[in-house]
């Protein structure tokens, strides 16, 4: 039995040789922008993913594939998207509905301001931010971001159009003003 070190499906990236390489590259460094994003989105630094694998994961390793310096092998990357507890297709660059190169603006709750408004008026709300914090075990408190979709699902509860329900948001002080913009950018498509 031969002796394979770990780390073997790492493959470097960037080469000047290969025609499209910096296609390769590019697109590295799309996808360490994502692995990034999620595991700061969890709180956890590059030593915190390697303690919580309990070695499996070494930060140099991780590290390295956030700053697009080292390719990830399929298997490699659904087995870290398992560790996030992502689907594979979050981690992926290009895979917005469309194939957009531009992410839609975010909409971005205030938990801190939504604590202020009255239930009567704001409970369903929070009790659906409630279920969504607990489902991505966010409890940073502050900010909760929410999908187009999420916005959909309350505005059914609420009885409301979308772009109605979202002017609520913003008279409430729950949704910054740029929220009209990925609104008015969602129901155009």
């Amino acid at each position: 039995m031969s002796y394979q070190p770990r780390g073997l499906d790492i493959e470097p990236v960037a080469s000047t040789q290969c025609p499209g390489s910096h296609m390769s590259s590019e697109y590295a460094k799309q996808l360490g922008a994502k692995l990034r994003a999620i595991r700061t989105q969890q709180g956890l630094s590059l030593h915190g993913v390697e303690e919580k694998s309990q070695g499996r994961w070494k930060a140099v390793v991780v590290g390295s594939y956030e700053r697009g310096d080292r390719a990830v092998t399929v298997q490699r990357l659904a087995e870290l998207a398992d560790f996030y507890g992502v689907p594979v297709q979050e981690l992926l660059p290009g895979t917005t509905p469309g194939g957009a190169a531009e992410p839609p603006p975010k909409l971005v709750l205030d938990l801190e301001r939504l604590a202020t408004v009255p239930v009567e008026k704001a409970g369903p709300l929070q009790r659906y931010a409630a279920t969504i914090q607990s489902q991505r075990g966010d409890y940073n408190g502050k900010v909760l971001s929410i999908r187009q979709d999420d916005l959909r699902t309350l505005a059914v509860i609420y009885d409301q159009s979308p772009s109605v329900l979202t002017e609520q948001l913003i008279s409430w002080g729950v949704l910054d003003a740029d929220a009209r913009r990925a609104v008015a950018s969602h129901e155009e498509s």
